[in-house]
């Protein structure tokens, strides 16, 4: 298969996923890279966590919206998991994508969320009746460890669709269905075959549907999986600045993040597909990020930069 986009749509993670994993940041420098990511053409960008004190990275969040400078055509976007972290989101000001979500592994969701995989999905109908209680429509959909996870191991193409299919039926059951479905490489399980296999599975079963990716580069194939992403056609991907991220919930705290936003906004550009990213403002901010953490991240097109013509002699090997 290979139906490559002409254009994609990177959704930043860093300031929100990607801090979530690191020691204490200081508000300035969150608001100074959100605001710095702001200036290199990315349309959204995920600021804050409304999450619980597990999570005290982003104990924030409130901090963060109130402090925004806003530029305009930029979404500000947070993240919830319950209805409390809805309620201080709708509160905050942030632009809010109402989601529901599911986990393909049960011990991922007990970890993660205190609750069966099950359970978590008949959870989302309370979500979407509260969504509409506020006037908002359902707008998208996560299946978290959609291609393994450390607890259970890789998972089955056939699994992921049958778990999909039970938070669409609740959807569905609320009069809503999600414009979109991220599917979450949550610790960095997939390969390009399974990546192929499962969307292969899920096109087959709901052809409309727009299908995103949320990918981890835990072990090194974050941007082979984009590439075999990007021949199924698939146009959204969740990415985080010099490759910050993780889940703390993930049982591998000290591997890798989410593919890099620049490395896969040069891998797209040289092939020819928009980002509508300037590339030299991003390798920029993705030094930023760097200094901010205090420590190498393992973005790699913010240390080669681009490829460019130089005089004979003045390439080391």
């Amino acid at each position: 298969m290979n139906q490559m986009p002409s254009r994609v749509i990177l959704q930043e993670e860093g300031p929100r996923e990607g801090f979530q994993s690191e020691a204490h940041i200081p508000v300035e420098d969150k608001l100074s890279l959100i605001h710095a990511l702001a200036e290199t053409g990315l349309e959204v960008i995920n600021c804050a966590s409304f999450v619980s004190s597990r999570v005290p990275q982003m104990a924030d969040a409130e901090e963060i919206a109130a402090r925004l400078q806003k530029r305009p055509g930029v979404k500000y976007l947070g993240m919830w998991l319950n209805g409390k972290g809805f309620d201080r989101a709708l509160a905050s000001g942030l632009d809010l994508v109402p989601n529901v979500f599911a986990s393909v592994s049960d011990t991922f969701a007990r970890n993660n969320n205190g609750r069966s995989a099950q359970e978590v999905v008949v959870a989302q109908g309370a979500m979407i009746e509260r969504y509409q209680a506020a006037g908002l429509g359902l707008r998208a959909a996560h299946l978290f460890t959609a291609f393994g996870c450390p607890y259970e191991g890789k998972a089955d193409p056939d699994g992921s669709v049958k778990m999909l299919d039970a938070l669409l039926q609740v959807c569905a059951e609320h009069d809503e269905l999600p414009g979109i479905v991220y599917l979450c490489d949550t610790v960095g399980a997939a390969d390009p075959l399974s990546i192929r296999a499962t969307l292969d599975k899920v096109r087959n079963r709901w052809p409309s549907m727009e299908i995103g990716l949320h990918l981890h580069d835990t072990r090194g194939m974050g941007l082979s999986n984009v590439f075999a992403a990007l021949q199924c056609g698939v146009r959204r991907f969740d990415t985080s600045v010099a490759g910050l991220g993780g889940c703390p919930f993930a049982g591998n705290s000290a591997a890798a993040g989410n593919v890099c936003t620049e490395d896969v906004a040069f891998m797209c550009e040289e092939m020819g597909i928009d980002t509508g990213l300037d590339l030299d403002r991003l390798a920029d901010v993705a030094r930023m990020a760097e200094a901010i953490v205090g420590h190498p991240l393992p973005g790699k097109f913010m240390k080669a930069g681009p490829i460019r013509k130089r005089p004979l002699g003045a390439v080391a090997c």
